[in-house]
């Protein structure tokens, strides 16, 4: 089975974006009424968004199975308040598990979390707790900078973040750290935003010992990792300078990459050089990058390619990146596999 364990819903309904103007028009002017049951979007209207794009490239491309999350450039936390947030969050999670509910051999929901910038990470919970208990979500995207490019929140390994951190452990919700849009210009959203997170991220858990505390917890860092494995013998040497153990005691036991790496050489060096019990298989396709590569023909998002192709994993550890790693590391979606005998 290959699982694609970063997928987001890009191809939405217009419906959903007008809904979302209408709220951000609301902010403005008080007369605005922006009601999340004025929304209406059927299931004919998803069945053609999903079938005409991510379920046919899936087919394509020879995936079975992507857990699936509302579009990352979307969240954009800093709108608003928690009400806008909570809102927000409640119209597109519940969209994501439609999905999910029409297709469910090839999609399982992934939920996005209601943040808003210096509000308190436990206003989360209700909405992790229903997306659970309503909608069988097998993980949660966490966003660490919920200001939308100024960084004005704690580090990860702060005890601000703890509340979110219990309720992943209580539940098997793995954490994917994925950013949103970003509202500084000196950074532009994929290109750089996305991937000084990932990278910010990593540097943040080494240099604490979150996971003293939480030994369960887990966390993926998407598009390979940001700058983490190119410059993995920095990482090693700091971790060494500042008295933390090595790398693969301190944090691979809880931390993981996806293959949203989009060349050939990319895929090589992250097989090279991260274990290969780190790395889930990933393609976030129909997002940042939708075009056809020049030089080899191919769209660049088609990561499947990439890590069938390289020469670093012998079968038996394609396998794993493929599916092995997604069911150990997102337990929820094992046992859920398991109950469909698969």
């Amino acid at each position: 089975m290959i699982i694609d364990v970063h997928g987001h819903y890009t191809t939405a309904p217009p419906a959903l974006g007008a809904w979302r103007d209408l709220q951000m028009a609301a902010l403005k002017d008080p007369s605005i009424v922006a009601d999340p049951k004025a929304l209406k979007i059927s299931d004919d209207e998803i069945r053609e968004t999903i079938e005409l794009n991510q379920l046919a490239k899936m087919r394509e491309r020879g995936s079975d199975l992507t857990l699936f999350s509302p579009r990352a450039s979307f969240m954009a936390h800093h709108v608003g308040d928690l009400r806008t947030s909570s809102d927000w969050a409640a119209i597109c999670n519940e969209l994501c598990a439609r999905v999910s509910q029409l297709y469910p051999q090839h999609f399982v929901p992934v939920a996005m979390l209601p943040q808003s910038p210096g509000v308190d990470p436990a206003t989360c919970i209700p909405e992790l707790e229903r997306c659970v208990r309503d909608y069988g979500c097998v993980g949660i995207n966490l966003n660490p900078d919920p200001s939308g490019g100024h960084w004005n929140s704690p580090p990860l390994t702060d005890r601000h973040w703890y509340p979110i951190y219990e309720k992943m452990v209580e539940h098997e919700l793995p954490a994917m750290i994925h950013v949103s849009t970003s509202c500084n210009a000196c950074f532009h959203t994929t290109g750089a935003h996305y991937i000084n997170a990932d990278t910010t991220a990593f540097m943040q858990l080494l240099q604490g010992d979150l996971f003293a505390d939480f030994p369960t917890l887990k966390f993926l860092i998407p598009h390979g990792g940001g700058a983490a494995p190119y410059h993995w013998g920095r990482y090693r040497g700091l971790a060494q300078e500042l008295k933390k153990p090595l790398l693969q005691q301190h944090l691979l036991g809880n931390v993981f990459f996806d293959t949203c790496v989009y060349h050939q050489p990319g895929i090589d060096l992250l097989t090279k050089v991260i274990p290969v019990d780190n790395i889930l298989f990933a393609s976030e396709m129909i997002g940042a990058v939708r075009g056809i590569d020049p030089e080899t023909g191919h769209h660049y998002d088609d990561t499947k390619r990439y890590v069938a192709a390289t020469p670093n994993l012998t079968e038996e550890q394609r396998f794993k990146v493929f599916e092995g790693n997604a069911r150990r590391v997102f337990t929820r979606l094992d046992a859920a596999l398991k109950q469909k005998g698969l």
